[in-house]
């Protein structure tokens, strides 16, 4: 046997394997989802959308409809959950209790789902037949130096919230992450009761600056964790995905973005749904596109939409799912309203 021969083909299948592996996704818009709303149903701006372990998809709405549409329609309910196909399978939520500006959904291990409001003072956590089970602070409460939105940012309660984004919570002890947010400029950790563990954050010096290692330049606007236990925060307008260990000890940061925007380029981030996660999707929303990064280097492999009214094109794109498949579901507030997926294609 030529044995260099044989080391040669073994050595150029592992590369091309590599190579393979490695292709960077692409994905066109899928205009099968969702399926139309109830008749007399109007979407208003959509704050977030997730996926539950059974890959289907759910979204929060805020209802904030216009007059001239409550004269012929509805706001849809603040919770929709549809399957594959595009069908509204569930819905709930009562819009005097859920979060005023509900922004974002997550779900944990067990299916619960959580939502948190960047207009409100509360994050909220919902069994997934829609019963309310945990609420973080109070509602209309704000951790100010008066007690109201308007008041001085405190950043320091350990019971109250001050317009906060995002949750997520740590599968192996249930420990609940919020990134809080609009008003406040720190991520706060409560244990699965609710109790006060720990916080990280604070305002850096001059908006719209990249500021130091665990500094937000104005919004902290989302918050996952990837598959190694590591917490992403996206510092909105520092342009950045900052990422820490669990408390709060910071590793580095991702860049998003060739060039800043007045709305900043960090709005929402998530992973392909691999065991490695090897890509990482980032919804630069100031250029209402998306970025595919490699996960470990952060380097923009490709990027896919634009502004516009458009199927496909971008209206204030505000959060990003990736299913069980890897498709991208892109959720769009101001007078975008709506939900697009994206199949993946390669």
């Amino acid at each position: 046997m030529n044995h260099s021969k044989y080391l040669i083909t073994i050595i150029l299948s592992f590369y091309l394997g590599s190579v393979i592996a490695q292709e960077t996704p692409s994905f066109e818009f899928d205009a099968s989802f969702p399926k139309p709303l109830p008749e007399g149903w109007i979407n208003a701006q959509v704050g977030g959308v997730c996926v539950d372990s059974n890959n289907n998809i759910t979204i929060v709405d805020r209802r904030n409809i216009t007059e001239e549409e409550e004269e012929t329609t509805i706001p849809a309910p603040p919770i929709m959950r549809f399957n594959q196909d595009g069908d509204l399978i569930h819905s709930f939520g009562d819009p005097d209790v859920v979060p005023a500006g509900i922004h974002a959904c997550y779900y944990d291990n067990d299916d619960n789902i959580w939502v948190a409001g960047n207009r409100d003072s509360v994050a909220q956590k919902y069994s997934y037949e829609g019963d309310l089970l945990m609420q973080i602070g109070t509602k209309g409460v704000y951790d100010t130096s008066t007690g109201v939105r308007e008041g001085e940012p405190l950043n320091s309660s350990q019971e109250l919230l001050n317009r906060p984004s995002a949750v997520v919570t740590d599968p192996e002890n249930g420990d609940i992450y919020i990134s809080d947010g609009y008003g406040n400029r720190r991520v706060v950790v409560f244990d699965e009761n609710g109790n006060y563990l720990r916080q990280w954050g604070e305002q850096s010096e001059v908006d719209y600056e990249v500021g130091e290692p665990g500094t937000f330049a104005w919004t902290v606007h989302c918050i996952t964790m990837n598959n190694n236990g590591e917490i992403y925060v996206c510092d909105r307008y520092g342009d950045r995905v900052q990422v820490f260990n669990k408390m709060g000890e910071y590793i580095k940061s991702f860049y998003i973005g060739t060039e800043t925007h007045s709305r900043g380029t960090a709005w929402d981030v998530e992973f392909s749904p691999d065991d490695e996660q090897t890509f990482m999707y980032v919804i630069n929303g100031g250029w209402e596109k998306i970025e595919i990064l490699n996960h470990e280097t952060g380097e923009t492999l490709s990027t896919f939409g634009r502004p516009g009214h458009q199927a496909g094109a971008f209206t204030h794109a505000h959060t990003i799912a990736v299913d069980h498949d890897g498709n991208i579901y892109i959720a769009e507030t101001s007078s975008g309203r709506r939900v697009q997926r994206f199949k993946l294609v390669n």
